[in-house]
């Protein structure tokens, strides 16, 4: 049984945001139900979209993790946890804190999602193998999770 999910994916799309939400609706329903939890990242892009789509269409618990504090995140991110905390739809904000944000701090961030989950999803735009989501995938795989991956 699916418990926890990890959310991971790009800060780029290429697809509309209309056609994300659509994708949100085929594969993240499924699992949003409320005996799961959703960690989900705090940058912009997926991250923020997955999380806003979450808090408005399930009843799933939702865990927020940012690789060093809120306030160094993208504004529409910071936003959009705000928003959520304040209604009353987030369970927590992780902040891990790292010395310094980048690409080493976001993938322990991601790395401390994939080991609190079962499963992990990831939309990643395009096939690039050195990206966080392409990173966040091997890493759980090698982990023996299961991964859903949806190019977005």
């Amino acid at each position: 049984m699916i418990r926890a999910v990890t959310i991971t994916g790009s800060r780029s799309p290429r697809k509309t945001v209309t056609e994300i939400v659509e994708l949100f609706g085929a594969y993240l329903l499924p699992f949003a139900r409320s005996d799961v939890r959703f960690y989900v990242g705090g940058a912009s892009g997926i991250d923020t979209l997955a999380l806003s789509w979450l808090a408005e269409n399930s009843q799933a618990t939702l865990s927020v993790v940012v690789p060093c504090t809120v306030a160094q995140q993208p504004v529409e991110a910071v936003v959009a946890i705000e928003r959520w905390a304040s209604q009353g739809r987030l369970a927590e904000v992780v902040e891990l804190r790292a010395p310094s944000l980048g690409t080493v701090a976001y993938h322990a961030r991601n790395l401390w999602m994939v080991d609190r989950s079962e499963l992990v999803i990831g939309f990643p735009h395009g096939n690039k193998p050195g990206s966080g989501t392409s990173h966040t995938l091997i890493y759980a795989a090698q982990q023996d999770k299961s991964r859903l991956t949806v190019p977005v």
